[in-house]
């Protein structure tokens, strides 16, 4: 069949092999669809593209010739950083999935005494960092720590006469982030039970099931994809932490990045590892939609929740007990360890440069946060206004940093950085005749970009979920009114937002006081913050000095909790 063409077409627009009756069926004339985004369309897009630059280059360096430093880590190293990976995340899941799941399952099927607090409470570990929690535990429980020195007072054992677990230890790490992160999987797997139909486990109760059989057969099965998602949060944590495993001396990708960057001084070979720990993020997401299958349960009737059922006497003590155990040790236990450190010997410790480091952590993230924010205003109010698929997509695919690990998005920062302060120090030698240092890179710029590149996913996401409870019709009268898009925002939907945009604010804000791997690659020279006096403290052995900054990290990040705790969390109906 021929197609009818316009002999005009060309000049209008209308690209070769389309039918001018194709253009005139688009929404609107072909040349003029990428105009219809507006100036916050394109704002958007290229806000976007700023923050998904260093995924690019990390992808880029897939394709880079095998350097030296490359073949020799390939025969030595690399089979070490893959297996020693793939065991720490065998270790977490294992831990993250029987201490969320069954927690999750006890305080909505069971009522119990201390349930209300308890319920709650089990969220307090996402305060603590898991390296943190690694160097509260090194002290208490290394050869002159208070637990072997009370054994050996006990006993009269001396030295190589007993054995004791090593903490600093590939399991040892694997216990430290479970605690850390088993909440991922609590909260979503909580979520998943309470929405239980009744129906399923009266079905599961009159097929012969006990309290234990409905847990395992049809509770847990039902709630897979919750439970699967919970766990994928909890392994992408894991393979984004560099505090944890340097301190403990694991040779896995986050610390063979740094070694190959820092140490072997090839930038190009940590370009290459980072994308092999982009591949473990990518095997990890996709067993998650994997593990789901096309499986989607549907109730077929109201959902009425089951009761939870009164346990008394040894059980009620059993349930109490399996459920305070992870809030004692992924909590109550280090944050007591760390304060018994911070008050021995106080003064040395609450000093001026304290004073600095709070300052220079807060003032950081309270940049960072308030960058964020407007970024995510800008790119989900573009999104919204143009209802274009373009926008949309690149501001997905700007999210994907926070799933990316900090040591990998430090590595791409470098790349964009290093070429545009060598192009800026060309363009500045020829105009002056001199050659310009680094303007960029080394920078607090530099740091900050690396921030909103691992944490404007949080910022966009409740940002996005704010304006969707916005009605356009409110929109669409105020430019009615006369109102711009620019005026419109920051009449209506801004205070509308405020509580969206305040909550953005502090997450981002907890996140990046806790960054560590970012902040020990890009800062700039004579700046630190807590996470990063902490961590080198801690990698002196003085553990008692590194309490304090712990502290304050610890504190800051309860904020959240306890804001999630008293909002997102609705009572278990007893």
């Amino acid at each position: 069949m021929s197609v009818l063409r316009n002999p005009d077409a060309k000049s209008r627009g209308i690209p070769a092999g389309r039918s001018e009756l194709d253009a005139r069926a688009s929404p609107l004339p072909y040349r003029r669809q990428l105009p219809r985004l507006g100036a916050l369309g394109w704002l958007s897009l290229a806000a976007a593209a700023l923050i998904g630059l260093p995924i690019l280059a990390v992808v880029s360096s897939i394709g880079a010739g095998a350097g030296d430093t490359w073949q020799h880590l390939l025969q030595t190293s690399l089979p070490r950083y893959v297996w020693n990976t793939l065991l720490l995340l065998a270790g977490v899941s294992w831990g993250v999935v029987s201490i969320g799941v069954l927690s999750a399952w006890l305080v909505t099927a069971y009522r119990f005494p201390g349930r209300g607090v308890i319920e709650w409470a089990l969220m307090l570990p996402l305060a603590m960092p898991a390296y943190v929690m690694a160097y509260a535990y090194t002290d208490w429980l290394q050869f002159t720590g208070p637990v072997q020195t009370a054994l050996r007072a006990l006993t009269g054992w001396q030295a190589r006469e007993y054995w004791f677990p090593e903490i600093r230890s590939l399991w040892g790490a694997a216990a430290m982030l479970s605690f850390a992160l088993y909440p991922y999987v609590y909260l979503i797997a909580r979520t998943a039970f309470l929405d239980l139909s009744r129906s399923a486990i009266e079905v599961g109760r009159l097929a012969g099931l006990g309290p234990w059989g409905a847990f395992l057969r049809v509770a847990v099965p039902l709630a897979r994809p919750a439970i699967a998602a919970g766990t994928t949060l909890a392994l992408m944590e894991t393979l984004a932490d560099f505090g944890t495993v340097s301190y403990f001396a694991l040779e896995v990708f986050t610390t063979g990045i740094f070694k190959a960057w820092l140490s072997m001084g090839d930038n190009v070979a940590a370009r290459q590892l980072s994308s092999c720990l982009l591949g473990f993020v990518v095997i990890v997401l996709a067993i998650e939609r994997i593990s789901r299958g096309r499986a989607a349960y549907h109730a077929t009737s109201a959902r009425a929740p089951a009761p939870p059922q009164p346990l008394r006497g040894v059980p009620a003590a059993l349930a109490c007990l399996a459920c305070a155990a992870p809030v004692a040790f992924g909590f109550l236990l280090p944050a007591a360890i760390l304060a018994n450190l911070a008050v021995a010997d106080a003064e040395a410790r609450w000093g001026a440069r304290l004073v600095a480091l709070v300052g220079n952590s807060f003032t950081i993230a309270g940049l960072t946060a308030l960058l964020a924010v407007l970024l995510a205003v800008l790119m989900a109010y573009g999104a919204r206004l143009s209802g274009a698929r373009a926008v949309s997509i690149a501001n997905r695919f700007s999210t994907l940093g926070y799933a990316i690990p900090g040591a990998v998005i430090a590595v791409g920062v470098l790349v964009p950085l290093g070429q545009l302060d060598n192009a800026l120090a060309n363009v500045f030698e020829r105009l002056s005749g001199e050659r310009a240092g680094l303007l960029l890179t080394g920078t607090v710029a530099a740091l900050v970009y690396a921030y909103l590149v691992r944490v404007l996913a949080v910022a966009l996401q409740t940002v996005e979920a704010g304006l969707g409870n916005i009605t356009r019709s409110m929109e669409d009268a105020a430019r009615s009114l006369g109102h711009s898009p620019a005026r419109t925002l920051a009449r209506v939907h801004a205070p509308l937002l405020a509580s969206s945009l305040a909550t953005a604010a502090l997450l981002v804000f907890v996140d990046v006081m806790k960054e560590l791997p970012a902040t020990f690659a890009l800062r700039p020279f004579n700046f630190n913050t807590l996470a990063i006096e902490a961590y080198h403290l801690a990698k002196d052995e003085r553990l008692a000095e590194a309490a304090v900054p712990s502290l304050v990290i610890v504190f800051v990040g309860l904020l959240p909790v306890l804001f999630v705790s008293r909002r997102l969390m609705r009572p278990v109906r007893a």
